[in-house]
């Protein structure tokens, strides 16, 4: 079997389907896998996305999965790897982003890499090394209310270099608007005075594509999704229709929201607006001992044949505060994951629910385990950074889109089932 050009790691499963919808785009065929395999892909494609749940658990414990990750795609010939993180630099001081890059590049025996999240196409810009959501820094974004990781400085340079023991540096954007030779001469100064990990400009997609050649030959990359666009062309590859034709839809809609980003509270708002039918999920409910999955089911169960339904538990960041400070943020997180993961489990086994809608990175992956997903084969684009995916589930084939909460316009949840053919 032909060696895979890309490998790529991606740490949440939101993540993983926006990277490789970038990469679809670009011209590559793309699977994307659930955790690490256990044997070799049974298919021919151009790069595979092992997707992990790696963002916020124990920095050790995403160190080693990652670095498991990497032995699977070593084992299947991938000619460059790629670290996968959100966009919004989700970390905090003691990880993830930097521990895993830092294991990753002892592993692959490179002393340099490149780090930038940008993804214009999402708003996400990168300019002298701080890091804008639409024209909001970082840190004056909805992110610095994150109930995980909240991002309460822009400065990229600053962020990363509390997480490694390696010294970064920046390659700013009158480097990056130069081209590829610029970039590589900016790369080997900066070598040269021993950084380790460069946090690079790029305020529009010609930026990334600037960016791109540069990068070809080098062992690790790490960015958000926004610089796949520029690597495809570095095997050979050009965009083609092919690369993201999927199998025709059928059967019921449904769509699960866990994340409580700003885009996403919009995105609920507005579904319920327009009379779309929605459940509330009550985590003080869950912490009674409600049988909430039964209500959820049970109330959907004659609404589905009318109109996609909604299941959320989204909320606005005082809401959530004050839940976990009932519950502690973990139990709090992880009991609305597995409640909407067991509704997940219902609606497609019991309900005949086959184009499912997530949102949220950990509501995404705990559906995706819940329903007994391995792999995904990557389709069109709804919105930037959100593709539907076909996957076989233990029940039953389905089309699924796995959405980061801060991705997608107010409109998302009805428009995306009106993509599918």
């Amino acid at each position: 079997m032909k060696a895979l050009s890309l490998g790529c790691i991606a740490d949440d499963f939101t993540g993983a389907t926006d990277l490789a919808n970038n990469l679809v785009r670009a011209g590559m065929r793309v699977v994307q896998v659930i955790g690490v395999p256990e044997g070799p892909l049974a298919v021919e494609v151009d790069a595979v996305v092992v997707a992990l749940k790696s963002r916020t658990i124990p920095a050790q414990e995403a160190v080693e999965q990652s670095l498991a990750a990497l032995r699977w795609l070593q084992a299947q010939g991938a000619q460059q790897v790629y670290f996968k993180y959100c966009s919004t630099f989700d970390s905090t001081p003691a990880g993830n982003i930097g521990p895993v890059t830092e294991a990753l590049m002892d592993a692959l025996d490179t002393a340099f890499t490149i780090a930038t999240p940008a993804f214009p196409d999402n708003g996400r810009t990168v300019f002298k090394g701080h890091l804008f959501v639409g024209e909001l820094l970082l840190s004056d974004s909805g992110m610095k209310d994150h109930p995980l990781t909240p991002m309460t400085d822009a400065n990229l340079v600053r962020v990363m270099q509390a997480q490694t023991r390696r010294k970064v540096g920046l390659i700013d954007h009158r480097t990056v608007a130069q081209g590829d030779a610029a970039i590589r001469e900016r790369i080997a100064v900066l070598r040269a005075e021993d950084v380790g990990v460069a946090i690079v400009d790029a305020v529009t997609n010609d930026d990334l594509l600037r960016l791109g050649p540069a990068l070809a030959g080098m062992p690790l990359v790490t960015a958000g999704s926004g610089v796949a666009i520029g690597l495809p062309a570095n095997f050979g590859l050009a965009p083609s229709a092919g690369a993201s034709a999927l199998p025709p839809a059928g059967g019921l809609r449904a769509v699960l929201s866990g994340s409580c980003s700003v885009a996403t509270n919009a995105q609920v708002k507005h579904f319920i607006d327009g009379g779309g039918p929605a459940f509330a999920i009550d985590p003080l409910q869950l912490m009674a001992g409600d049988d909430v999955v039964a209500q959820a089911l049970a109330w959907a169960a004659p609404l589905l044949a009318q109109s996609p339904v909604l299941v959320y538990s989204t909320a606005e960041p005082s809401a959530v505060k004050a839940v976990q400070a009932k519950l502690g943020v973990d139990e709090a997180g992880a009991m609305v994951e597995r409640t909407l993961a067991a509704i997940a489990r219902g609606l497609v086994a019991q309900h005949g629910v086959r184009q499912l809608l997530v949102a949220g990175g950990e509501t995404s992956g705990a559906c995706v385990q819940a329903l007994g997903i391995a792999q995904l084969q990557i389709g069109a684009q709804i919105d930037p950074g959100v593709p539907w995916c076909h996957a076989l589930a233990e029940a039953a084939p389905l089309h699924i889109a796995l959405k980061s909460g801060n991705f997608g316009s107010a409109d998302f949840f009805t428009k995306a089932f009106k993509a599918l053919p």
